[in-house]
């Protein structure tokens, strides 16, 4: 047997629960397996504010829910790549996985790439997108806070996420097309019974119009009668819209591939095979009568097992091994068990059946846990050169926060990053970025930019720069633009490279962002890594949370919200998530 260490045995395609219960099983199983996702580990469940009936756990987030599942993927050896799944060659044994970073070889595939949000199609849906019209309650609730809204929408998501956003606005209405809900009675009850929710069934939304601040009118058809009528919220101010109608399967890289339904999902067998030998499928994309949290979990599992005969079939069949799992947490764990076995005359206690463990506290840390430590650990040794943070702060919590933040970081990566303070004379006349030709400048304070260090030590800045404290899911994002900035960086397609360098003219990129909206970081990255590689380019995120005047200022109802300035072009503002690619045309 040859062993390959650039094969995998199964490369999964998608980092929501399917995929990252399929990474655990064959990883805990010894196989190699790669998780290729494109955007934010955790899929849509992770934009459910509450989730209650995962069995075995009580109350949870769906953000949390998921960051245990790759923890524990991750501690029994399962690699994770953020990379774009391009194409697709299953026709040989070793298939092959393109993806925007380079070719991946394989035995096995697994698709675990989800489903989106539809869209309906009324007329203002897109003209109004980011600015009265949402498609997450998790990211958008909050900019709705004491307006009424209308949610579209008969199944569980419309159910559940109205009553989460009676947080916030002052009344929800439920438009169902149907005579009633078509999801679990016991959930649709919660919704029927709240207080401030009012539902009206059989009626469709087909228009919605704004005024100066937002949506003021809707029109609404009833479907029983045919007639439409215009309704306005009873306090005659704006509202919103929040549209929960069902998912379309992400399924475009599998067309002529596999065998899909005439709606795009894939067709799968007793045990998620395709009709590709090798090559299966899990979750939601997957054509299935319920598409649940805990069925893509079962999905992933299900699919794992199989996957793990086929791997194992393929290497004794080509004589190819790809390399097991030896440095994982759970291998470490069983080494140090069986040394103090050996040195105490003692038995090793049994492995856990199927939990992975979990990285523990760092006593007095007050930001970062000893897992994220690691992590950090990880991508400071690849950075090439020592970059500086410089921090404009002024005397408020949040400054202080920045600081601490900052200041734990910087004693984190063992020289690799320095803190400094804002020249406050040069900052004042021109740290503030000009993002808007009509005077209203965002604030500067606090910030902090990421500058290179120059031969003379003395920080140089970037076009990268994060106003308020990056936590949250921008965490992640803040730490890659260390990284892009540094060096070598995250790579980019060899078209993208040549797009981002052909930028000539001054070019400013705003971001309005907040800390828990899961599209946000794959826009700011992508955004910061256009300006880490081109000195034209700035991209400064902003926590819109922290600065309300911003908010106001756009209209922004919807996160992200991009403000492009470039020189000698009009000013674009645009909303969502945003590839490289994505973010390039929007730029040029």
């Amino acid at each position: 047997m040859q062993k390959q260490n650039d094969l995998y045995d199964v490369v999964v395609i998608g980092g929501g629960p399917a995929g990252l219960t399929a990474g655990l099983y064959l990883a805990r199983a010894r196989y190699r397996v790669l998780v290729l996702e494109e955007a934010d580990y955790g899929g849509q469940i992770t934009i459910t504010a509450e989730v209650v009936n995962y069995p075995g756990v009580g109350v949870t987030d769906g953000r949390k829910l998921t960051a245990t599942m790759r923890q524990q993927a991750q501690d029994f050896g399962a690699e994770f790549k953020s990379a774009k799944a391009t194409g697709l060659d299953v026709d040989d044994d070793v298939k092959i996985v393109h993806t925007n970073r380079g070719d991946i070889r394989t035995f096995g595939i697994l698709i675990a790439t989800g489903a989106t949000p539809r869209k309906l199609g009324f007329i203002g849906e897109d003209e109004y997108a980011g600015r009265g019209v949402a498609y997450c309650a998790t990211c958008d609730g909050e900019f709705f806070t004491g307006r009424e809204v209308l949610v579209v929408g008969g199944g569980f998501a419309a159910a559940e996420e109205s009553v989460f956003l009676t947080k916030y606005a002052s009344r929800v209405t439920i438009l169902v097309r149907e005579k009633d809900f078509t999801c679990d009675a016991a959930v649709a009850a919660e919704a029927k019974n709240h207080p401030k929710i009012d539902i009206r069934y059989q009626t469709e939304l087909q228009e919605v119009s704004a005024g100066r601040g937002g949506l003021t009118q809707a029109t609404l058809l009833d479907l029983k009668t045919g007639k439409a009528e215009t309704w306005t919220p009873a306090d005659e101010g704006s509202f919103g819209v929040f549209v929960f109608a069902g998912y379309v399967p992400q399924t475009e890289l599998l067309k002529g591939v596999v065998d899909l339904d005439p709606r795009g999902y894939v067709i799968t067998h007793g045990y998620l095979e395709t009709s590709v030998p090798g090559v299966y499928a899990a979750g939601d994309l997957r054509v299935k009568n319920l598409r649940q949290v805990v069925t893509a979990t079962a999905d992933g599992a299900i699919a794992a097992v199989e996957l793990e005969r086929y791997a194992s079939q393929l290497s004794k069949k080509t004589g190819l091994v790809p390399p097991r799992p030896t440095e994982s947490a759970y291998e470490k764990s069983e080494t140090d068990a069986a040394k103090t076995a050996a040195d105490e005359g003692t038995s090793p206690a049994p492995a856990p059946a199927s939990d992975g463990a979990q990285a523990p506290k760092t006593q007095g840390s007050s930001f970062f846990n000893d897992a994220i430590r690691q992590q950090l650990a990880v991508v400071f040794g690849r950075m090439t050169q020592p970059l500086a943070l410089e921090l404009e702060l002024d005397e408020t919590p949040l400054s202080k926060e920045l600081e601490g933040f900052i200041g734990e970081l910087v004693a984190i990566s063992k020289g690799k990053l320095t803190s400094v303070a804002a020249d406050r004379a040069k900052e004042d006349a021109d740290g503030k970025a000009e993002f808007d030709e009509t005077g209203v400048l965002p604030p500067a304070r606090p910030c902090v930019r990421i500058c290179t260090v120059g031969v003379d030590g003395k920080p140089q800045r970037t076009g990268l720069a994060f106003h308020g404290v990056p936590s949250g899911h921008e965490f992640n994002s803040f730490v890659l633009a260390l990284y892009n900035a540094a060096g070598p960086g995250q790579a980019v397609d060899e078209d993208s490279k040549e797009r981002i360098d052909r930028i000539a003219a001054p070019t400013e990129v705003m971001l309005l962002v907040s800390l828990t909206c899961t599209m946000c970081p794959e826009t700011v990255l992508a955004s910061q890594r256009i300006a880490a590689q081109n000195p034209h380019v700035r991209a400064e995120a902003y926590d819109v949370a922290r600065f309300p005047e911003l908010k106001d200022h756009y209209g922004v109802m919807s996160v992200p919200c991009i403000v492009i300035n470039k020189q000698g072009a009009e000013q674009k503002i645009e909303f969502g998530k945003k590839s490289v690619p994505q973010m390039l045309d929007l730029i040029e």
